[in-house]
Order: structure tokens, then C-alpha cells, then sequence
């Protein structure tokens, strides 16, 4: 059995390096999503933005168009004085010269407050476009680094996955696939040594019988708190001891239970 773990440990230290490569690759497209979502923001924001300067200008060309009217009309007022003759002529006339100079003032100050918001929009729009532009630039220059990682984790990951070819032969398919989904769940760490009466994965205190067989060593034993594949080994210090109900219960144990019945 000595054999055995030792191809575990192995296989082991293969597996966690593989899973972790493995889940590096799935996070990178993440990383460009979150850019390119941004960048989408970024444009529908400056659309959005430039529909409002398009209405704006085209208020700006009414406004002055109006102003224009007004100024006009006040001015053929002004040029109607020299022919007046009756003081109710004078003072009908004079209120709409007053009524036009009133309304032209008032369309002077809505032109310079359009015109004033219009020139804001744009340099708003300035910005966002060299913001977008920048964006892009990195977006880019983010997806050749990845391109380029990706390449160099995936030869990494072939080369890891040749070794696991290589170490797995001999070893009981059931015990593989049980091995494999604790290396994934128990951060990299599958198989874990017995020092005393305490598993080392999970620091628990084991059945003086099921110390026993692990000691024994002749045949694959799995915690009954951590489900990890168990081997002894001589402690040498006094081990922690903690109550079962700190193991959090048995829920993630591997077939622990029908594994030791069959064995049994």
C-alpha cells in the first residue's frame, strides 16, 4: 500500500496544481468581460449624451431665431415713433417698444444659458470619447496579455496532464474519481497523514479501531469527518484535540461509510 499513497501524493500535488491552472483559465475571460461591460456603459452613456447635444443645438437655432423676430419687431416699433401724432398712439406704441425689449432680453438670457449648457455638453462628450478610446486601447492591450498567459497556462496544463497519465496507472478507477472530487473540494489536499489518533486534515480525534486500520496500512481508508484519504505516520508532538462537533458534520464525506462496509 506504501505504493499506493505514495502515487496518491503524486497524483496530489499534480491535481492541485491542474485545478488551480484550470480555474485561473476560467477567470480570465471574466477580466474582459468586466472591461468590454464598461466600455458598452461607456457608449450607450455617450450616445445618449450626444442626443441631448443634437437637441440642444437645435433649441440654440430656435432661440436665435425668435431673438432675431424680436429684434425686429422692436426695431420697426422704434422707426413707427417718428410717425405717431396722438399721445394714446405714443403710449400704445411705447408699451409694445417696452413688451419687445422685455421678451428680447429674455431670449438673450435663455441663448446664453443654452449656449452655455450646449458648451458644457461638448466638453463633456470630449472627455467620454477619450475615456471610450482609452478603454479600448486597454481592453486590447489586456487581451493580447491574456492571449499570451493563457497559451503559456495551457501548454502548463498539458504538460501537468501528461504527468497524470503517467502516475494513475495501477491505481483503482473508484478511488481516482472519489480521490479527484476531494482534491476539488478540500483545497488541493486529498491525502493527509494520521499523527497519533488526530487526522492531520481536519485535526479530529479518530476511533482507536479505525486508528488501527489506518496503522495497518493495508488498504484505503477515508476520514469519517473529511472524507480525505487517510495514511500513518508517527507524530512527533503531542497532537491538538478537538470535539467532534467542531468537523462540522458528515455531510462531504465521500462514500466514507460504504467504502468501510465493503472493506469490512
Amino acid at each position: 500500500m506504501e505504493t499506493v499513497f505514495d502515487q496518491l501524493k503524486n497524483l496530489q500535488e499534480v491535481l492541485s496544481q491542474k485545478y488551480e491552472i484550470e480555474r485561473e483559465i476560467n477567470e480570465i475571460p471574466k477580466t474582459l468581460v468586466t472591461k468590454a461591460e464598461l466600455i458598452a456603459r461607456l457608449k450607450r452613456a455617450f450616445t445618449e449624451k450626444n442626443s441631448k447635444l443634437l437637441e440642444a443645438d437645435e433649441r440654440l437655432k430656435k432661440i436665435r431665431g425668435r431673438l432675431e423676430e424680436a429684434q425686429m419687431k422692436r426695431e420697426g416699433f422704434e422707426k413707427q415713433m417718428d410717425l405717431i401724432k396722438t399721445q394714446r398712439e405714443y403710449e400704445a406704441l411705447d408699451k409694445e417698444i417696452k413688451d419687445s425689449t422685455e421678451k428680447e432680453q429674455q431670449l438673450r438670457k435663455e441663448l446664453l444659458k443654452e449656449e452655455k449648457d450646449l458648451e458644457e455638453l461638448r466638453v463633456s462628450l470630449s472627455r467620454d470619447e477619450e475615456l471610450i478610446a482609452q478603454q479600448e486601447e486597454e481592453l486590447t492591450q489586456e487581451q493580447e496579455k491574456i492571449k499570451a498567459e493563457s497559451a503559456g497556462k495551457r501548454e502548463l496544463l498539458e504538460k501537468l496532464t501528461e504527468q497524470e497519465k503517467e502516475i494513475i496507472p495501477g491505481l483503482d478507477e473508484d478511488i481516482i474519481f472519489k480521490f479527484e472530487r476531494i482534491i476539488k473540494s478540500k483545497s488541493g489536499i486529498g491525502i493527509v497523514p494520521v499523527k497519533g489518533s488526530v487526522c492531520t486534515g481536519c485535526h479530529m480525534v479518530l476511533p482507536s479501531q479505525f486508528e488501527n486500520e489506518v496503522r495497518a496500512g493495508d488498504k484505503i481508508l477515508f476520514c469519517p469527518y473529511c472524507s480525505r484519504i487517510l495514511y500513518y505516520e508517527e507524530a512527533d508532538t503531542p497532537p491538538l484535540f478537538f470535539n467532534n462537533e467542531d468537523a462540522g458534520g458528515l455531510s462531504d464525506l465521500v462514500d466514507f461509510e460504504d467504502e468501510y462496509d465493503e472493506e469490512e
